[in-house]
């Protein structure tokens, strides 16, 4: 019984808290704080002036002390490239390199067949065998000659003699005049062979080169089989081909043993590794301070966190459309003034190069002309503007 008035108890409660209607309190009135209205003034007008003035300071300082680097991405690294060819017409008979492959300087990169050459070597022995044989042949004719241009001069002496002690007697009348004219004849046929034998001592004189006592090898014809000699020899030689540099082969893939090879026909590429350069092509605003030997950075797009040291070597002759195919005829009324770019190329330091660089890889350049605006280039720019201005 308690417990069922106790519950009624409660309900009669929760009718009665229904009933009861509720009692709002009124919202008290807020007092707005006072705000420092002068001080808030003061500071905007600060800021107002403080920010554009830091700007402005700030971009004169970078504008004065820039300038000194010229930088661009529109680079490339450069190595040379030498085409493989053979000086020597034949076929291939062994093949060392491959595509990509890395050789050293005198490493043999292909030989053709040398057989034919080596005959032509032979033959070219042979001939300057013969040719110092004929020298002496000659060295002897000429010695012979003297001989007989000795013999007829004796000849010459003796009937000389007989005709003055023929013409003697004729002139006494012992002899007969038919006696005379025999000795005559026999004097004039001795002074014809005495003509005849001085003229080839000279001509077996002029054979030896004018010189009877030269030396066997630097008579003309054996200098000229020396030569052949000695071109064939080189032909010989030139069969086996070597690497000019050190490099990387590269277009040797569809080279193969068996094929045969012109004289001087474009077999495969060598990329030199040691001849290393950067073409960077620069505005022609750029290039007012830049001159070969100053220090330049370079940093490749394969190798970002590895700069290479650089020094501007050569700045071009012309911009790049000079020396296009078909350069620009600005002549008409349609010109537009466009910012030329001037090729510079930058030799770059390869001591303790420890990546792998190739050819054509695009890089960033960075020169350091050691010339920045200053100051005085500040206030004349200023100064320019001011009078454009007005």
């Amino acid at each position: 019984m308690n417990a069922v008035s106790k519950v009624k108890d409660e309900v009669t409660e929760v009718e009665a808290d229904k009933l009861t209607p509720p009692v709002t309190v009124a919202p008290q009135p807020q007092v707005a704080p006072v705000q420092p209205v002068r001080k808030r003034k003061v500071g905007r007008t600060f800021l107002m002036i403080a920010l554009p003035l830091a700007l402005v300071i700030g971009g004169g300082y970078v504008w004065v002390t820039g300038g000194r680097y010229q930088e661009t991405e529109n680079a490339n690294l450069r190595q040379a490239k030498v085409s493989i060819a053979s000086q020597e017409a034949g076929r291939v008979i062994s093949v060392n390199v491959a595509d990509n492959q890395l050789v050293k300087k005198g490493d043999v990169l292909f030989v053709v067949d040398p057989e034919p050459y080596r005959i032509a070597l032979a033959q070219a022995d042979a001939s300057l065998a013969a040719a110092r044989l004929n020298v002496e042949q000659l060295r002897a004719a000429y010695s012979q000659a003297l001989a007989q241009e000795r013999v007829t001069s004796n000849d010459v002496t003796y009937y000389q003699s007989q005709y003055d002690r023929a013409s003697a007697l004729v002139k006494r009348g012992i002899n007969s005049e038919s006696t005379l004219d025999e000795a005559k004849r026999d004097l004039t046929k001795a002074q014809d062979q005495h003509a005849a034998a001085q003229q080839a001592v000279a001509s077996a004189l002029a054979a030896l080169g004018g010189n009877p006592d030269i030396e066997t090898d630097k008579h003309p014809t054996v200098m000229a089989a020396l030569a052949t000699r000695d071109n064939a020899a080189y032909a010989l030689d030139q069969t086996t081909v070597r690497a000019p540099a050190d490099g990387m082969i590269a277009q040797a893939s569809s080279f193969k043993i068996g094929q045969f090879v012109g004289v001087g026909s474009p077999l495969f590429s060598l990329v030199e590794t040691d001849d290393i350069w950067v073409d960077a092509n620069f505005k022609e605003t750029q290039l007012t301070n830049m001159k070969p030997g100053q220090k330049a950075d370079i940093t490749l797009d394969t190798y970002p966190n590895h700069p290479f040291t650089a020094t501007v070597d050569a700045i071009g002759a012309g911009t790049g459309a000079e020396f296009s195919l078909l350069p620009a005829q600005n002549a008409t009324g349609n010109w537009v003034k466009v910012t030329q770019r001037i090729p510079v190329r930058l030799k770059v330091d390869t001591s303790g190069l420890d990546v792998a660089l190739r050819t054509g890889m695009s890089a960033s350049v960075s020169v350091d002309t050691g010339v920045s605006r200053g100051l005085p280039g500040l206030l004349s720019s200023a100064v320019a503007s001011d009078s454009q201005s007005k």
